[in-house]
This record gives structure tokens, sequence and C-alpha cells, in this order.
């Protein structure tokens, strides 16, 4: 499928706006809005490319900033706003009824693909709105930071983390034994945190494309 073209966009959500880059396919059977990591932002290159494979799988995408300008310059000062997992949520909950408005997008499941501690805020933001939010998966994320939200998502949920990032192998096992949805694990072998290893993040996309063609399908349908 020919990747499709790249829209800048103003979402509204949380009480601002942030900006994003919104990529919907003829056809689109879901869209998948990306919780970029701390300190990244939606120019981060892991997530272009695994947003790039989502697309060619027939899924639109939506990666947007998660903080205003203002509140990125506070934030490189302090680092307190990027750990900030409710701000967060909040703001992806807004995103996700955005789409749900959108004329692009209306109608269409959405996914929610988060990275390090987007990780946790997606997994808050799929609890905050099970109607809406039809699956979740977590790149070397951070689930444990979504504490007592956990029991409560509902949405199908891949947690994917790198063979050699020990600490967080552990976070995340913990995060999925509190998980009550339907759920996978995948450590992909000889990568690191961030993926960087040859072959790694290509896995990533392969796996995320996978779970959220098969969830978002016109088959899988959002209640559960």
């Amino acid at each position: 499928m020919t990747d499709a073209a790249e829209t800048l966009v103003r979402v509204a959500a949380g009480g601002v706006a942030l900006e994003g880059s919104l990529a919907v396919p003829e056809g689109a059977r879901g869209v998948v809005l990306f919780a970029h990591g701390s300190g990244s932002s939606r120019h981060s290159p892991r997530n272009r490319q695994v947003a790039a494979e989502l697309r060619r799988a027939g899924l639109g995408t939506l990666l947007m900033d998660l903080l205003t300008a203002d509140e990125e310059a506070v934030d490189e000062r302090t680092r307190h706003l990027r750990f900030d997992i409710r701000l967060l949520a909040d703001r992806l909950a807004g995103a996700t009824d955005w789409l749900g408005d959108h004329p692009a997008t209306r109608g269409l499941p959405v996914g929610l693909f988060g990275a390090s501690t987007g990780g946790g805020a997606a997994l808050v933001a799929a609890a905050d709105r099970p109607e809406r939010v039809g699956a979740v998966v977590s790149r070397g994320g951070r689930p444990d930071l979504a504490g007592d939200a956990l029991p409560l998502v509902r949405a199908p949920t891949l947690l994917v983390v790198g063979g050699g990032d020990v600490p967080v192998i552990g976070m995340n096992r913990a995060a999925f034994a509190a998980l009550r949805c339907a759920k996978e694990m995948q450590i992909v072998p000889g990568a690191s945190h961030l993926f960087e290893e040859p072959g790694t993040l290509e896995s990533v996309a392969a796996l995320a494309a996978a779970w959220f063609s098969h969830h978002l399908g016109p088959s899988a349908g959002v209640a559960r």
C-alpha cells in the first residue's frame, strides 16, 4: 500500500491545543495514536518508522506532541512534566475524542502505541476510554506507571520489551500480571531499551502492525 500523506493538525486535548501529524490511508481499518516517551516528540524517528509500517498495513496514524511549546521549554529544565502520567493520559484521552470527531477518522476504532513513559500514559488513557480504545501496544514502555489503572484496561494489550533491557523487563512482567484484559508480552532478543540494534525496531513494527490489524479490524469491535 502506498504511504498516505501526512497533514499537520492541531489537536484540542486536555484544555490545550497540541500539534500533530495525521495520515490516513484510503480504506483505513483503524487509526493509531502515538504516545512518545520522555523527552521525545512527534518527530521521534523510531515512532515514525513504526508509524510508516502501520500505514502500509492499512492503519491511520496520529503522531502528536503531548506538551505545548511553553511546557516543553519548562520541562527541559525541570524534567517533571514528562513523568506526569495523569497529565499525559488526559491529553491522550482528549486526542482519542478528537479522532472520533475528525472527518478523516470519525467512526474508526482507535489504537494507542506508547513508548517509554508513554506506555504508562497510553494504558491510563485506555482505561479512561474503554468504549473508544480498541487496542494498546507498548514499546520498551513503563506500563507499571499506570498503577491502579492496569486492572481497568479493557483493550487487548501487547507489551514489547528488548531482551537486553533487563530492569524494564521486570517492570513489564509486574504490569502484565496486573492486567485483566486480553494480553501478550513479547521480548525481542538482542534489543536494548531504544531498539537501536539492526532489525529490532523492524520486529517491533511487525508485531504492532499484526496486533492492531487483528484487534482494530472490521470484526474486532471496540466493546468487550
